[in-house]
């Protein structure tokens, strides 16, 4: 395990947003798929220009290819909306997570406000957005919590129609798991396509999708290009890229926590863990711990934890906690777990990051489930200047401007004055209009 500490650990840590890794499996498969060497943005243009062109035919077409099974209808239908079911435990999980969900989101400040005085009115009016496309990853496990965590606060937003996109297992099955949440949330528009072509779906619209005004939801790397792609026919709350966990411990950390939280998001294909101490001993005990962690994990599990630990894990040696948290803000992980002796002496000195976890108590991998914030959160270092989903995701918010008279002739003249001055001598026109009417109005600014 390589230590880094100083200027070599501030370099490690230091990163823009750049393009996604793009694996040598991922290459191999498009090729054996599209019969040639395609690069990943290549691969999603034709995705999106064919769902554009043909719309369902297309997502049929390519659920076929690439998901292997061709569903003919791409709705669920709602009878098997409404027969799906899980082990009670499993279901009573569902609502917790949703209502804990909520509950946090609920409590979010994001109503609008209009101030009348003697100015007259000026405000905000917040709107909820009309239609919203929420993306379910497939793969090998149904992301259950991904739909939790990106319909509740658009919910809570005000967002009445969402649309549910998810690709189909081989026979054509979306998950109980999945259809019991949706039908736990009373969303009933559901459709088996996933991958580029469903974000196509969603941003273009087909005649079995109605296109929609922004997309939300996390997806793997032929994903994350096609919502960039998109960008413009719809909105879209982000970028999210390989997951990323950066953990701050002292001597005081329990190194079995400190391996379990790094290993609970190595076991993500591609992530990064990163670990930032003020203890040389405890750096020693967490490789140990995450040997022997590694050991115990099922396959494939182990493999992809070991990938990441092997390939991506950075361990940094900190002279002091001020160090440390000015290394995690140089960072801007993901998600920040504080195990230290008083994680809440630290916590103002946070300035960026998705998400941070207090003690041990409070793991990261309950934040993906149940402990009410959306997991779906900035990466790539990209929370210098984004923020986890929340309300005002899903959200608009409009201007409102009502001044009176008497405010017209106070600025009035200091805007005419900025108008010209940036060249713009139809603006100045416009203000003065209203100020020279009103000088010609019988009375006009006569004196009470």
């Amino acid at each position: 395990m390589q230590v880094l500490q100083g200027p070599d650990a501030r370099r490690a840590l230091t990163r823009t947003f750049n393009d996604l890794p793009v694996p040598d499996a991922v290459l191999r498969r498009i090729e054996a798929t599209f019969g040639e060497a395609l690069s990943p943005e290549a691969v999603v243009e034709r995705l999106l220009a064919d769902v554009r062109a043909r719309g369902d035919d297309a997502l049929r077409d390519w659920t076929e290819r690439l998901d292997g099974h061709r569903p003919e209808e791409l709705a669920v239908r709602a009878e098997d909306l409404a027969a799906a079911a899980v082990d009670a435990p499993l279901h009573s999980a569902i609502r917790l997570a949703i209502a804990r969900v909520r509950a946090f989101y609920e409590a979010q400040p994001a109503h609008g406000f209009l101030n009348h005085g003697l100015d007259g009115a000026l405000g905000q009016l917040v709107r909820p957005l009309g239609r919203v496309g929420v993306y379910v990853p497939g793969g090998l496990a149904p992301l259950i919590s991904t739909l939790i965590h990106t319909a509740v606060p658009a919910q809570v937003a005000g967002v009445r129609d969402i649309v549910v996109t998810t690709p189909p297992d081989r026979e054509g099955r979306i998950h109980p798991a999945i259809l019991v949440a949706a039908r736990e949330l009373g969303l009933t528009q559901l459709y088996k396509v996933g991958g580029a072509q469903a974000i196509g779906a969603l941003a273009y619209g087909t005649a079995s999708i109605a296109a929609v005004d922004k997309i939300a939801g996390p997806g793997n790397l032929f994903v994350v290009i096609a919502k960039r792609m998109v960008y413009g026919m719809a909105g879209i709350e982000s970028l999210p890229g390989p997951t990323e966990t950066l953990v701050v411990a002292d001597d005081s950390a329990d190194a079995r926590f400190v391996a379990a939280d790094l290993l609970a998001q190595a076991e993500h294909n591609g992530a990064e863990p990163v670990l930032v101490s003020t203890s040389r001993d405890l750096l020693l005990r967490v490789q140990a711990e995450l040997n022997s962690q590694l050991e115990a994990l099922p396959e494939p599990n182990r493999s992809w934890a070991r990938d990441s630990v092997q390939a991506r894990m950075k361990v940094v040696l900190a002279g002091s906690l001020a160090e440390a948290l000015e290394l995690s803000n140089l960072y801007a992980p993901e998600h920040l777990c504080l195990l230290t002796r008083d994680p809440w002496s630290l916590l103002g000195g946070v300035q960026r990051a998705g998400g941070v976890f207090l003690g041990e108590a409070s793991m990261e991998a309950l934040g993906d489930y149940v402990a009410g914030p959306s997991h779906v959160m900035p990466t790539g270092g990209t929370a210098r200047f984004m923020s986890p989903v929340n309300v005002r995701d899903f959200q608009t918010i409009i201007s409102v401007v009502g001044l009176t008279e008497d405010t017209l002739r106070r600025i009035g003249p200091a805007g005419a004055l900025l108008a010209r001055a940036e060249g713009l001598e139809a603006h100045a026109r416009a203000i003065e209009s209203r100020l020279n009417a009103q000088e010609d109005a019988p009375g006009a600014f006569l004196p009470l």
